[in-house]
C-alpha cells in the first residue's frame, strides 16, 4: 500500500545519486584490477541500500567482517569511501548494508533469502547475485548492488529486476550507448 505521505524512495533523487555514486565506484575498482582471470585474488562487492532502521529480521552479521572505521558515508567522503569500499572489496566477505540516508552500517552481513521468492537467476549468477536478486525483493530494500569477482561485471538490481554491465561496457550510459 501506499499513500500521499510515503516517500518513493525508488525513484528520490538523493537516493538516485547515492546509487550512482556506489555504482561508480564498484565500475572504478573492477576497471581498475583488470585481470579477471585470477578470480582467487580479484575483488568482490555486495552492498544493499535499505529504507529500514534495521535489517535483523532478514539478515545475520557476517563474523568478524566490517566495514573500515572512515568512508562509511559516500556522499560526504568521496574518497573515503572508494577506498574502504576498495579495501572491503578485496579482503572481507558480506553485504554492507546502506540506510537511504547515505550512512553504512559498520558490520557486514549475510542475507537470509525471503520466503516465496519467484525470480529468474541468469547462468552468470553466483551465490552473491542471486542473494542480491532475492533480497531486492524486500519492501525495505531500496536497492542492491553488487561487483563480480570472476568477471568484473557490476550489477544493480531492484524489485527482482535487474541490470547488468560488464568492464567492456561501463561508461556506456554517458556516451548515449
Amino acid at each position: 500500500m501506499s499513500g500521499p505521505l510515503d516517500i518513493a524512495y525508488q525513484s528520490h533523487y538523493r537516493v538516485g545519486h547515492l546509487q550512482a555514486v556506489i555504482r561508480y565506484c564498484l565500475e572504478g575498482i573492477a576497471a581498475g584490477f583488470g585481470e579477471w582471470e585470477d578470480a582467487a585474488a580479484a575483488p568482490g562487492a555486495y552492498l544493499a541500500v535499505v529504507s529500514g532502521a534495521s535489517v535483523a529480521d532478514f539478515a545475520d552479521p557476517m563474523g568478524d567482517n566490517y566495514w573500515p572505521e572512515t568512508g562509511r558515508e559516500p556522499l560526504e567522503e568521496f574518497d573515503a569511501f572508494y577506498e574502504a569500499l576498495r579495501t572491503v572489496a578485496s579482503d572481507c566477505d558480506g553485504a554492507a548494508v546502506m540506510g537511504v540516508d547515505g550512512v553504512i552500517n559498520e558490520q557486514l552481513v549475510r542475507f537470509r533469502s525471503p520466503p516465496d521468492v519467484e525470480v529468474e537467476y541468469e547462468p552468470w549468477m553466483g551465490a552473491r547475485h542471486m542473494s542480491a536478486l532475492d533480497i531486492s525483493t524486500r519492501d525495505d530494500v531500496v536497492t542492491t548492488l553488487t561487483l563480480s569477482e570472476e568477471t568484473g561485471r557490476v550489477t544493480v538490481f531492484q524489485n527482482g529486476t535487474f541490470e547488468s554491465t560488464p568492464p567492456e561496457r561501463f561508461g556506456d550510459r554517458w556516451r548515449g550507448r
